[in-house]
Order: C-alpha cells, then sequence, then structure tokens
C-alpha cells in the first residue's frame, strides 16, 4: 500500500449517533494562564497519560520504528506541543532500561508550560526544552528520527492540524507517532464524570470534556492526513478513547 493511509479496527466502535466537533478554545490555551492552575492542571494531564494510555500507546508503537533505524547512537526524538515532557521523560527512563541511548528535544509554543517542564527534565541531560510552533518548526527536514505528538492535535483546528502532520512527516527520517483522543460519546461522558470525580482545577474541569468534543476521529484524522499529503501511515485505536497514526518510513538520510 505505497500511497495508504490503513485504518486498523481496533478498540472502541460506538454505535451512537456521532458527536459534532467543537472549536470552543481551551482554557490552557488561553495566552496568560494562572501558573498553580496550569501546573495542577498539568499534573491531571500526566496522571491521565500514565493511568489511561497516552504514555503506553507510545511506547508500544516506537519498536517499530527504532527497528527501522540503523545501529547507531543515539537516537533522536523530537515531542511537538510536549507540555511538561512527561512523554518524553517515560521515553528516556524505558530506554535506560534497555541500555538504548537517546536524546530527546521536547519542545512546546507557550512559555509557561516550558517554564513548569525545566523544572522537571533538570536531571536527564539526555532532554532539552525549545520553543517551537508546531505548525511551523524553524529546522530542516529529516533533522529527527523519530517525531511524537501526545494528546495535542485536538488544539488544532483542520487546516492547522493539517499543518503540525506535515511538519511531523516533513521532520522525520524514520517516521513518527501521533497519539490522541477521538471524539464520541462515550468519551465525552467519561472525561465529564472523571473530570468532577478527580480534580477542582477549574482548568481540567472545563478542559478535559471539551477536548474530547474537539478531538477529531479516526476517519477524520484519515482525511486530514490525506489533506497534509503524508501516505503511508497506519491509524490504530486504543483503549480510553484514544486512537494513534504511526507512519515508518525508514527514510535516513540527513
Amino acid at each position: 500500500m505505497s500511497h495508504s493511509i490503513q485504518a486498523v479496527r481496533g478498540f472502541g466502535t460506538s454505535l451512537l449517533s456521532p458527536l459534532p466537533r467543537s472549536d470552543e478554545p481551551e482554557l490552557l490555551d488561553a495566552p496568560e494562564p494562572d501558573p498553580a492552575e496550569l501546573a495542577e492542571n498539568f499534573r491531571d494531564i500526566q496522571r491521565v497519560n500514565h493511568l489511561l494510555g497516552g504514555t503506553s500507546i507510545i511506547l508500544r508503537h516506537l519498536p517499530p520504528l527504532l527497528a527501522a533505524i540503523p545501529a547507531r547512537q543515539p537516537v533522536t526524538l523530537l515531542d511537538l506541543a510536549t507540555g511538561v515532557a512527561d512523554i518524553p521523560l517515560a521515553i528516556v527512563r524505558w530506554a535506560e532500561r534497555r541500555d538504548l541511548a537517546v536524546t530527546i528535544v521536547a519542545s512546546d509554543s507557550s512559555i509557561p508550560v516550558l517554564n513548569l517542564a525545566q523544572e522537571r527534565i533538570a536531571a536527564h541531560p539526555a532532554l532539552s526544552l525549545a520553543h517551537y510552533d508546531a505548525r511551523a518548526v524553524p529546522l530542516p527536514d529529516k533533522r529527527f528520527d523519530i517525531v511524537l505528538c501526545s494528546l495535542a492535535l485536538h488544539h488544532f483546528a483542520p487546516d492547522d492540524a493539517c499543518q503540525v502532520l506535515r511538519e511531523m512527516d516533513r521532520l522525520a527520517r524514520a517516521g513518527f507517532i501521533l497519539n490522541d483522543l477521538r471524539r464520541g460519546r462515550p468519551g465525552y461522558a467519561a472525561a465529564w464524570i472523571a473530570s468532577r470525580l478527580t480534580t477542582r482545577n477549574r482548568l481540567t474541569r472545563h478542559d478535559a470534556p471539551l477536548s474530547v468534543r474537539r478531538a477529531y476521529t479516526p476517519a477524520e484524522l484519515a482525511s486530514l492526513l490525506r489533506r497534509a499529503g503524508v501516505s503511508n501511515v497506519t491509524i490504530t485505536t486504543h483503549p480510553w478513547f484514544r486512537m494513534a497514526a504511526l507512519k515508518v518510513s525508514g527514510d535516513h538520510h540527513a
């Protein structure tokens, strides 16, 4: 399937009517969020990634990309819209257990968010931070072996989401992993209930259910990839209303 976008049937087929996509902005994307609220919000996001699959989906899809990279050290990764870099930190620990040398650039467009991330990565020399807009990264083509983007595509309207996907494809030699929510009524209900039961944070309570309403469906993600001109991608669905897009390109020319 040389120019294909393949959807692999996975976890979570809904018989309910479609949930319309929302363009309402999330509080997390406000220009000057309250630092204490922001830090607590990201603690909630980190807990969700750890317990509900955000981290494990990335780690599950890494081996096929690593297998496509010739034996050389270290493997270079870029994480777009990294938040507080909890997933890059998990990758560093995962790689250490496998005696695999990695260097990761964790990037975000928000300075307040990067300030929070800096406190977390200080003890990890394999990790560095960068202030990049995921829609337009000022770096040359094929700069990294692997490009990642987790729990962020839903923050972008369709045209901008296409640009993020183009950048991921452009910057990666071996391929990329996109991991995000998938929109649906069960996921919306679960996010609404969980955000009321597990946190008092204003940002989390507002943004968690809204994130599901802003998210794309697997079919919409496939359409975005086609619009972006990105081919040879496999889309999979996962528990807890997640989906992933994996591209293994095997292009190792710098």
